[in-house]
Order: structure tokens, then C-alpha cells, then sequence
């Protein structure tokens, strides 16, 4: 219901009051239907709200914690075809957006007719792109419809082109976004997602993404470096992933996003139970126990690999059979009702919305 609400009264009431209304309805029903499917996981069922489209694995920079392009799925870029057809069958099933991203996005020439189908289908849709290539591709973009996209922001000046390993790039970046900025203004809604990890955990370097996500009209989403996604490590002798003796180190960054939160709350896209979480799930990783919603996505991989999430529960490929095949079929309510109870790798994707949803479920 409310995904076809979203689609037929988005355009015209997004960012009213009536708006921002029916997202609170929908965050409550979402809270009683997630403590329900606890007392009886025989409720859970696959829904089907959100698809992750990685369209290549081919990317302009080396990042320390990435594998794309590398050891993961290299020389695949996913056709112009068989996205289409995964975006009607994901419009047919009451899919409400569906997400680009890499791999580096802007590196494959059919991103904008994606974008545009995706579009003419009623789905809204953004782009996870580095942004360096940004600049010369935004009026094609443009075009297309493209009105939202997040970006990787991994430090500020030399730690940002250290982590990616390229010299210069972080400059590329703020040329970019200017760019961007000057052509298309406001218009174009941009988020930073800042990595959390052991390198970035210090309040300054907080400090320092806040302001830049500030000087260029961007919110901020506290993303934290990941245990168990397949495309990305931990870094050169784990450097990049959090031990037990930081708990204080990272406590310290919370309570000052919290602070940030009550100070400025447009600032942050993450919400406030996030926040609080995010010491938890940063030091006790997989031990953490908080229902999974993959049920409500998909993972599409270059290769046309399709999973219930990022890391696990492999469906089919699109090269093989239509999307439309896969869904809702015996193995994917089976991914569905494992993921809801965590007999998995439990990640820590989506851990915010995961935490807000659980409403005072006992996660430790």
C-alpha cells in the first residue's frame, strides 16, 4: 500500500507535511509488523521494496577496503538489457526504488538510459558514484532524471586520496561537486556517506566531513566499515576494522553525532537510534542481534548474479531467467525468513533502520 501511495502522490506531496506524516505512519507500522514477525516468524514473507544494482565492477580508484574490479567479479559490466527488464519486473512486483552503484557507476555508458527507464516505470532511484567523473557526466544524467545520488567520503584532503589510492582525487572530488553545484544547484539532492572504520575514528575527522558535507549542501550518513560484504576487506593487517579496546574511541564519536543530532538534526541522515547503536555494532559485529529486513531488497551483481542482500542467499542470474522467475519463490521466502533471524554472516548493513525498527527489542 504505501509503495503505491509513494509512487502516485510522491511527485506532488514529497517534503509536505502531509508528506513527512505518512513516512512516520509508515515507520510505526513498519515497528508493529517487525515485533510481530519476532513473536511468529512464520509471518515473514519476502517483500520487495528496494533493489541494489551493481552495474560494473570496474572502478577509477584502488580503495584500500574495496575489492571491486579486482579479486571480485572482474570485467563485468550488467547490459543495458537485462536491466531493463529487471526494472520492469521490480516495477510489476511493487519495488518502490532501485539504487546504481559499483564498481564505479559513472564508468558504464548505459547509466543514464537505466536511469530513465527506471524512471518512466514510477520508481524513484538515485546513484552511489566516487563523483569524480561527476562534472562531465551531469547533464546527460541530468537528462535522464537523475535527481539523488550518495557519495563514499572516506576523510577529508590526503586522508580521502590515501584511502583510495590515488593522488589528486579528493581535489577531483570538490571540482565535481562544484561543478554539479553550479549547473544543477539544490536541485540535485546529494549524501555523503562517511566510512566509520579505525583509520577515520576521531571526532576531528568527524568534524572535518561535517563541514564539508555543509560546504557543499550534502546531509551525512554514518556508514561503518564492514566484517562480512564479499567486495570489501578490512584493510592491510586489519587496520581499517575496530578491536575491542576501541569501544572508547568510538563511543566518543557517537556521543558527539548525537550531540550534532539535537544541534542540527537536517545535518544527519541517520536516524537518532542509529547513532545511539553505533558502538555496538562497531565493536560486537556479528554478534549483534537485530532482525535482518533483506527480506524487503535485492542484490544484483555485474555478473547478473541475484541475491536477497550483499553478501549471501543467491537466487539465480539474470543471464539465466527473468527476475520476475526468482521472486517469491520457495528459496526466496526460505532467504527471507533466515535473514529475518540472522542464521547468516549478520552483517551490519542497514544496521540504523534495523535498530529503529526493533524499538527497544533487546539486541545484545
Amino acid at each position: 500500500m504505501f509503495s503505491t501511495l509513494r509512487r502516485v502522490l510522491g511527485p506532488s506531496l514529497r517534503g509536505t507535511r502531509a508528506w513527512r506524516a505518512g513516512q512516520q505512519a509508515e515507520r510505526t507500522v513498519e515497528r508493529w509488523r517487525d515485533r510481530a514477525c519476532r513473536s511468529l516468524p512464520i509471518l515473514v514473507r519476502p517483500r520487495l521494496k528496494t533493489v541494489e544494482v551493481s552495474v560494473t565492477a570496474a572502478c577509477n580508484q584502488r580503495c584500500i577496503g574495496c575489492n571491486y574490479g579486482r579479486s571480485f567479479m572482474p570485467g563485468h559490466h550488467l547490459p543495458l538489457a537485462l536491466a531493463r527488464d529487471l526494472v520492469d519486473d521490480a516495477a510489476a512486483a511493487g519495488a518502490r526504488d532501485i539504487r546504481w552503484y559499483g564498481g564505479e557507476p559513472l564508468l558504464h555508458a548505459d547509466l543514464p538510459a537505466m536511469i530513465a527507464h527506471t524512471i518512466q516505470r514510477g520508481l524513484s532511484t538515485y546513484v552511489t558514484t566516487n563523483a569524480v567523473l561527476l562534472d562531465r557526466r551531469i547533464d546527460e544524467l541530468w537528462d535522464a532524471g537523475l535527481r539523488a545520488i550518495s557519495i563514499g567520503l572516506y576523510g577529508i584532503g590526503e586522508r580521502y586520496d590515501g584511502y583510495v589510492q590515488r593522488r589528486g582525487q579528493f581535489a577531483r572530488l570538490e571540482h565535481s561537486l562544484k561543478v554539479v553545484r553550479e549547473r544543477v544547484g539544490d536541485q540535485l539532492t546529494i549524501r555523503a556517506n562517511w566510512l566509520l572504520s579505525r583509520r577515520s575514528c576521531d571526532v576531528a575527522e568527524l568534524d572535518a566531513a561535517v563541514e564539508f558535507a555543509r560546504r557543499y549542501g550534502m546531509q551525512l550518513q554514518i556508514d561503518i566499515i564492514h566484517y562480512s560484504l564479499p567486495y570489501f576487506n578490512e584493510g592491510p593487517d586489519r587496520e581499517l576494522q575496530f578491536r575491542a579496546e576501541d569501544r572508547a574511541a568510538v563511543e566518543r564519536v557517537r556521543d558527539a553525532l548525537l550531540d550534532l543530532a539535537a544541534r542540527d538534526p537536517s545535518i544527519l541522515a541517520t536516524p537518532v537510534e542509529g547513532l545511539r547503536a553505533i558502538a555496538d555494532w562497531a565493536i560486537e559485529g556479528a554478534a549483534m542481534r537485530v532482525p535482518c529486513d533483506a527480506g524487503e531488497m535485492l542484490w544484483v551483481g555485474p555478473d547478473g548474479t541475484v541475491q536477497l542482500c550483499y553478501v549471501e542467499f543467491p537466487l539465480g542470474n539474470l543471464h539465466q531467467g527473468r527476475l520476475s522467475e526468482l521472486l517469491f519463490s520457495p528459496a526466496h521466502l526460505d532467504a527471507a525468513r533466515k535473514a529475518f533471524r540472522t542464521e547468516c554472516a549478520n552483517c551490519h548493513c542497514h544496521y540504523a533502520a534495523r535498530t529503529a525498527r526493533a524499538d527497544g527489542f533487546r539486541y545484545r
